[in-house]
C-alpha cells in the first residue's frame, strides 16, 4: 500500500486536527472512531483483494499441476510394455513366414542347378554375363550393326535413286538379315553342339554349316545387288538372282568383294558375340541365372527383415526415452510449480505484515494530528497498535503428487522400461538368429 498516497486521499491529518480542536473522540471513548474504522476498512479491503489474486493464482497453479497428468505418463510406459514385446514377436513370426517361402523356392533352384549339373557331367561353374560385361555385349551388336549399314549404305549409294539416304535404307535391311541370322544361330541352334547327346551335336554341327552357308549366300548376293543396281534402274533383285545361281563367285568389281569380306566380317563378329552371350552349354545359363536370382531375392528379403527388427528395436528405444524425457520435464516444471505456489504463500504472508505497518501508520498520523489539536488528553486506545487478523491460505494438495512419490515413481518406471529395452535386445537377437537358422539347414544355398 501507498501510504503517503492513501493519507493524502483520506485528508488524515486535516480531519485529525478538526476532530482533536472538538476533542474528538471523547478521553472516555474506548472504540474507534469513524476515521480509524475507515482507514481500517481500507486496508481490510486491501487485504481481501489480494487474498482474491492469491486464490486465482493458486487455483491457476493446481490446474497447471494436474494437467502435467503423471498418471497418463506412467500409462503410457505400461502401455509400451505391453506391446512391445508382443508386437516383436508378431513381426518375426510373419518374417520368419515369408523367408520360409523365399527359402523352399532357393532350394528348389538349388536342386534343379545340382540336377542340371550332374545330368549333363558339368563341373565346371556357368558362365553368365552380367552388368557392365553384358552391357557391352549389346552394345558390340548394336555398334556392328551401325557400322555395317553405314559402310554399306556408302558402296550401295551410287545405284539407288535417292542416294545416300536411298543406300543407307537398304543397308540397314541386309544388316539385319546378316547380323540378326548370325545372331540367332549362335544363340539357338550352333551352341548346340557343345551338348551331351550326340543327336542334339549333329543339330548344332548343321547349324553351324547352315550359319556358314547363309552368311556367305547373303553377303554375296549384297555384293552382287551392289553391281546390278548400279546398271540397272528396274528389276536388280531378279537380275541378283540369276547371277547367283549362275556365277556365285562372278563378282567384277573389287568394291564388291571389299563388300562381300566386310559383311562375312561383321557376320562373323555378331556370331562369335551371340555364342558367348550366354553359356557355351544350352540351357546351364539359364538354370544359374535362376538360382542367382532366387538367391538373391532369399538374402535381400532377410537382410530386408533384420533391418525391420532392428528399426522396431531402435523405436521403442526412441519411445522410452522420448517418455523418460518426457517425464524428467514434466518433473521440472512440477517442482517449479510448488516452488512458486510457495513463494505466492509467503508473499502473501509478508504482504499481511506491510499491510498492518500500513495501517498503524495511517493511524499514526490521524491520531497524532487529532493529539496535538485537542485540549483535553486523548482516548487511551490511541496508543494501542492495530492488530491485522491475518489470514491463513489453505493449500489443498488433494490428489497431487508430492516430489518423493514422483522421484520414486520415476525410478520405478526407468527399471522396467530398461528391463524392457533389454528385453526387446533380446528378442531382436533371438530373432535374427531364427533367420539364420534357416540358412544352418542348406548353407549351401547362400553361400554356394
Amino acid at each position: 500500500m501507498d501510504v503517503t498516497k492513501i493519507e493524502r486521499e483520506m485528508d488524515l491529518a486535516g480531519r485529525g486536527k478538526q476532530r482533536g480542536e472538538a476533542n474528538q473522540p471523547p478521553k472516555t471513548a474506548k472504540n474507534l472512531d469513524d476515521v480509524e474504522h475507515e482507514v481500517i476498512e481500507r486496508v481490510e479491503d486491501e487485504k481481501k483483494a489480494s487474498h482474491h489474486s492469491l486464490e486465482d493464482n493458486l487455483q491457476l497453479l493446481s490446474g497447471r499441476l494436474a494437467g502435467l497428468d503423471f498418471e497418463a505418463q506412467f500409462g503410457l510406459i505400461r502401455q509400451a510394455n505391453a506391446s512391445s514385446v508382443a508386437d516383436f514377436k508378431a513381426a518375426v513370426a510373419v518374417g520368419l513366414d515369408e523367408l520360409h517361402g523365399l527359402r523352399r523356392a532357393l532350394n528348389d533352384a538349388e536342386t534343379e542347378h545340382a540336377w542340371f549339373k550332374k545330368k549333363h557331367g558339368l563341373i565346371r561353374a556357368a558362365r553368365v554375363q552380367h552388368g557392365a560385361a553384358h552391357i557391352f555385349r549389346l552394345s558390340l551388336l548394336l555398334f556392328l550393326f551401325l557400322i555395317e549399314t553405314a559402310m554399306n549404305g556408302n558402296f550401295l549409294a551410287k545405284g539407288n535413286e535417292q542416294g545416300f539416304f536411298g543406300g543407307i535404307l537398304e543397308a540397314a535391311a541386309f544388316s539385319v538379315i546378316n547380323i540378326g541370322a548370325a545372331l540367332l544361330l549362335a544363340v539357338f541352334c550352333a551352341r548346340l553342339v557343345t551338348h551331351r547327346s550326340f543327336f542334339v551335336k549333329l543339330v548344332g554341327a548343321l547349324s553351324i554349316l547352315i550359319y556358314v552357308g547363309q552368311a556367305v549366300t547373303i553377303n554375296l548376293a549384297l555384293a552382287h545387288y551392289r553391281e546390278v543396281s548400279g546398271s540397272l534402274a528396274d528389276g536388280a533383285g531378279a537380275e541378283v538372282i540369276r547371277n547367283m545361281l549362275a556365277n556365285p563367285a562372278g563378282l567384277m568389281d573389287m568394291k564388291s568383294w571389299l563388300l562381300f569380306a566386310i559383311g562375312l566380317m561383321f557376320s562373323i563378329f555378331a556370331f562369335i558375340d551371340g555364342w558367348f552371350v550366354f553359356d557355351p552349354y544350352p540351357g546351364y545359363a539359364g538354370v544359374e541365372n535362376r538360382l542367382v536370382a532366387r538367391r538373391e531375392d532369399y538374402i535381400d528379403r532377410k537382410k530386408e527383415l533384420i533391418e525391420e527388427l532392428q528399426d522396431v528395436r531402435d523405436d521403442h528405444s526412441e519411445k522410452v526415452e522420448d517418455i523418460v524425457k518426457e517425464l524428467g520435464s514434466r518433473r521440472r516444471e512440477h517442482r517449479a510449480i510448488v516452488d512458486h505456489r510457495a513463494r505466492l504463500v509467503a508473499l502473501f504472508g509478508q504482504h499481511q505484515d506491510q499491510l498492518e505497518r500500513a495501517c498503524n501508520q495511517l493511524l499514526a498520523k490521524y491520531r497524532e494530528a487529532n493529539i496535538q489539536a485537542r485540549t483535553e488528553p486523548a482516548p487511551k486506545h490511541f496508543a494501542a497498535p492495530y492488530k491485522l487478523d491475518r489470514i491463513k491460505p489453505q493449500v489443498s494438495g488433494d490428489g497431487e503428487w508430492n516430489e518423493t512419490d514422483i522421484g520414486a515413481s520415476i525410478r520405478e518406471a526407468q527399471d522396467e522400461l530398461n528391463a524392457q529395452v533389454r528385453l526387446i535386445g533380446q528378442e531382436c537377437e533371438r530373432g535374427i538368429e531364427q533367420y539364420r537358422d534357416l540358412d544352418k539347414l542348406h548353407p549351401d544355398s547362400v553361400n554356394g
